[in-house]
């Protein structure tokens, strides 16, 4: 069968290295970039233009997940004798994901025409194959020790991705009963104070100040909903936009998120254990240490601990130890840097490492498990008090009204 030829947009350089774009029709963007060297251009980014819409494709999107789960599998594939780029084409036909597929397809294109593995994934955008994970499988292929590599770098991507998952959950679960709070409190407010209000207009007494409180809420409501929904939307939106394009934004963020009480200390407690299982994990492949830090400082996930694990290499580079100069930082915890200091003396840093990668990663479970233990009680009382204020606020005219009528009698 035929391949389908697809129109690709490309922009390179030619001959005399004057930038230039085009278009060309290929049956995929490897053959596009090998027929444009052919024609003596040199191809920065071949891209498939317009691409139809399907349901398959609707919403899918690469997550990291999904790279840990195609460097699990290959890791299995390669254990067991298949060959590299018949695991590409064995991984990429059990994948659900279409765009994880087309990747997958896209790398082993790539090793077909004689490149290599690491210069595949070096060629996709940093998203899915960071710095990190290029310099290792690099060390891999170089050190003839692929498969050991790829299952090394599974277990990596696995537990970072795990304890990312544990604190994202636990940030998301108090965020998201915020807003189903929000969300029936305006319904209340705008479809359901009104009906009361009207009942109560039929009373001609004067209502009691909470209940006058809330129904001045619900006017404001009822009147200005759109306004304040269009508010708090362009608000998220330039915040959103402010973060993207602002790096001082960015770090001024993270800077604040470790400060937080409780939060912060799980996700300085995550940094920690981020920084040991990633300078582990590297280390154990046979890159240098100051080459390794260098890495590290990139999959640190806090400016914070990136400027640390920065200023420990460039000691290190000058001869400095490792234990030292992260004392001196003054960011480290002093288990840690103890581990670390015994790594060093017994010449097994990869191992002390790991260790204090585990018992960090299970600290942050342990945290994350008692927030939301902790969490709860909490949300659950706040949505007692908003919710069931509203209904009391609403009720109050006719308790009184009884207590009038009671009087009365």
């Amino acid at each position: 069968m035929a391949t389908a030829k697809q129109v690709f947009a490309w922009e390179g350089t030619d001959k005399s290295g004057r930038k230039t774009k085009g278009e060309i029709t290929s049956s995929n963007a490897n053959v596009a970039k090998a027929e444009l060297r052919k024609q003596g251009i040199n191809p920065k980014t071949v891209k498939k233009k317009g691409g139809g819409f399907s349901l398959a494709s609707m919403g899918a999107k690469i997550t990291p997940g999904d790279i840990a789960l195609f460097t699990r599998q290959l890791a299995t594939m390669m254990k067991a004798g298949v060959p590299l780029v018949q695991s590409f084409e064995i991984v990429a036909d059990g994948m659900d994901n279409p765009m994880m597929k087309d990747l997958i397809l896209k790398i082993r294109d790539d090793v077909s025409a004689g490149n290599s593995f690491a210069s595949a994934i070096s060629n996709q955008p940093k998203e899915y194959f960071d710095e990190l994970f290029c310099n290792l499988i690099e060390a891999g292929e170089q050190s003839g020790a692929l498969e050991t590599m790829l299952a090394r770098l599974a277990d990596y991507k696995e537990k970072t991705e795990a304890t990312k998952a544990k604190i994202k959950s636990a940030m998301s679960y108090p965020i998201s009963i915020l807003v189903v709070a929000s969300v029936v409190s305006g319904i209340l407010l705008i479809k359901v104070v009104p009906q009361f209000e009207e009942i109560f207009a039929g009373f001609g007494a004067e209502l009691p100040e909470f209940t006058q409180m809330v129904v001045d809420m619900s006017r404001f409501m009822t009147e200005w909903w759109f306004v304040i929904v269009a508010i708090i939307g362009g608000l998220l939106t330039a915040y959103k936009q402010a973060h993207k394009r602002s790096v001082k934004i960015q770090d001024g963020q993270e800077r604040l998120m470790l400060k937080l009480p409780v939060l912060g200390d799980i996700l300085d407690k995550s940094c920690v254990a981020r920084f040991a299982r990633t300078l582990s994990t590297t280390f154990a492949a046979g890159v240098p240490l100051v080459d390794a830090l260098e890495s590290v400082s990139g999959a640190a996930g806090n400016v914070v601990y990136k400027e640390a694990i920065l200023q420990v290499k460039e000691d290190v580079s000058s001869g400095i130890q490792l234990n030292y100069s992260m004392k001196q930082v003054d960011v480290f915890p002093n288990m840690v840097i103890q581990m670390v200091a015994i790594g060093e003396e017994s010449g097994a840093l990869d191992s002390m490492l790991d260790k204090s990668a585990t018992y960090y990663e299970e600290q942050v479970d342990n945290a994350v498990d008692g927030l939301t233990s902790l969490m709860e009680p909490i949300i659950m009382s706040f949505l007692g008090v908003v919710i069931g204020g509203l209904i009391i606020a609403m009720y109050l005219p006719i308790f009184s009204m009884g207590d009038a009528i009671g009087g009365d009698h």
